[in-house]
């Protein structure tokens, strides 16, 4: 694996969810400036030394009401 996608929420009660596609990695942080450094926590957690992918993307989702 070369590339892992994170897909990043706003998680209900404030903050931010990140869950990996495709592998079983899911991280949470208060702001978006600590978002980063808990992904590269988990990821490093997730894989055996060496195997971590090299580019992780965070992929911000972000959903929005309107009125018309």
């Amino acid at each position: 694996m070369h590339e892992l996608i994170f897909v990043i929420e706003d998680a209900p009660e404030g903050g931010f969810i990140a869950r990996a596609l495709g592998v079983s990695i899911y991280t949470e942080a208060d702001s978006m400036a600590e978002l980063p450094e808990k992904v590269r926590d988990a990821v490093r957690c997730h894989f055996e030394e060496g195997k971590a992918p090299k580019v992780v993307r965070l992929h911000h989702v972000r959903e929005e009401v309107i009125a018309v």
